[in-house]
Protein backbone atom coordinates (compact mmCIF):
# COMPACT_ATOMS: atom_id res chain seq x y z
CA UNK A 1 0.00 0.00 0.00
CA UNK A 2 1.11 3.83 -0.90
CA UNK A 3 2.06 6.18 1.77
CA UNK A 4 -0.97 7.91 1.65
CA UNK A 5 -3.34 4.97 2.51
CA UNK A 6 -5.29 6.04 -0.69
CA UNK A 7 -5.25 2.54 -2.63
CA UNK A 8 -5.90 -0.90 -1.70
CA UNK A 9 -3.07 -3.02 -1.01
CA UNK A 10 -1.70 -3.72 -4.39
CA UNK A 11 -2.79 -0.94 -6.36
CA UNK A 12 -0.75 2.25 -7.63
CA UNK A 13 -1.23 4.67 -5.11
CA UNK A 14 -2.13 7.74 -7.40
CA UNK A 15 -2.17 10.19 -4.06
CA UNK A 16 1.59 9.17 -2.74
CA UNK A 17 2.60 9.99 -6.17
CA UNK A 18 1.02 12.77 -6.58
CA UNK A 19 2.28 14.19 -2.98
CA UNK A 20 5.88 12.94 -4.17
CA UNK A 21 6.34 14.36 -7.31
CA UNK A 22 4.46 18.08 -6.16
CA UNK A 23 7.34 17.81 -3.29
CA UNK A 24 10.27 16.27 -4.83
CA UNK A 25 9.83 18.56 -7.84
CA UNK A 26 9.70 21.61 -5.82
CA UNK A 27 12.56 20.37 -3.55
CA UNK A 28 14.81 19.50 -6.91
CA UNK A 29 13.52 23.23 -8.53
CA UNK A 30 14.47 24.96 -5.33
CA UNK A 31 18.01 23.87 -5.36
CA UNK A 32 18.68 23.62 -9.39
CA UNK A 33 16.91 26.70 -10.73
CA UNK A 34 16.52 28.94 -7.44
CA UNK A 35 19.47 27.86 -5.99
CA UNK A 36 18.56 27.53 -2.61
CA UNK A 37 20.39 25.52 0.11
CA UNK A 38 18.34 23.01 1.64
CA UNK A 39 18.93 20.41 4.03
CA UNK A 40 16.51 17.63 3.24
CA UNK A 41 15.74 14.60 5.65
CA UNK A 42 13.80 11.73 3.79
CA UNK A 43 12.43 8.32 5.02
CA UNK A 44 11.19 5.97 1.90
CA UNK A 45 10.05 3.58 3.65
CA UNK A 46 7.11 5.79 5.93
CA UNK A 47 7.32 8.81 3.37
CA UNK A 48 8.21 11.55 5.56
CA UNK A 49 10.14 14.23 4.01
CA UNK A 50 11.03 17.30 5.79
CA UNK A 51 13.08 20.27 4.32
CA UNK A 52 15.00 22.96 6.39
CA UNK A 53 15.68 26.30 4.57
CA UNK A 54 19.10 27.88 4.98
CA UNK A 55 18.63 31.75 5.15
CA UNK A 56 15.87 33.87 3.78
CA UNK A 57 13.85 32.54 0.21
CA UNK A 58 14.06 34.54 -3.33
CA UNK A 59 11.02 35.90 -4.32
CA UNK A 60 11.12 32.95 -6.83
CA UNK A 61 11.08 30.72 -4.56
CA UNK A 62 8.58 31.67 -2.48
CA UNK A 63 6.38 31.41 -5.52
CA UNK A 64 7.64 27.46 -5.84
CA UNK A 65 6.43 26.71 -2.30
CA UNK A 66 3.36 28.69 -2.74
CA UNK A 67 2.35 26.48 -5.97
CA UNK A 68 3.57 23.57 -3.98
CA UNK A 69 1.13 24.26 -1.07
CA UNK A 70 -1.86 25.67 -3.38
CA UNK A 71 -1.59 22.01 -5.19
CA UNK A 72 -1.26 20.28 -1.84
CA UNK A 73 -4.59 21.82 -0.41
CA UNK A 74 -6.53 21.15 -3.60
CA UNK A 75 -5.43 17.52 -3.40
CA UNK A 76 -6.16 17.45 0.19
CA UNK A 77 -9.96 19.28 -0.20
CA UNK A 78 -10.67 16.69 -3.41
CA UNK A 79 -9.81 13.46 -1.43
CA UNK A 80 -9.82 14.34 2.26
CA UNK A 81 -8.15 14.92 5.18
CA UNK A 82 -7.63 11.81 6.08
CA UNK A 83 -5.56 11.15 3.16
CA UNK A 84 -3.34 14.31 3.25
CA UNK A 85 -3.14 17.24 5.94
CA UNK A 86 -1.37 20.42 5.15
CA UNK A 87 0.15 21.58 8.25
CA UNK A 88 2.37 24.83 8.65
CA UNK A 89 4.78 24.61 11.49
CA UNK A 90 6.54 28.11 12.37
CA UNK A 91 10.04 28.37 14.00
Amino acid sequence: MGHAGYAKRGRPDILCAAISALTIGTINSLKELAGEELDVTQNEETGFLKCDFKGILQDKSCFLVDSMVFSLENISREYGGKYLQVKFEEV
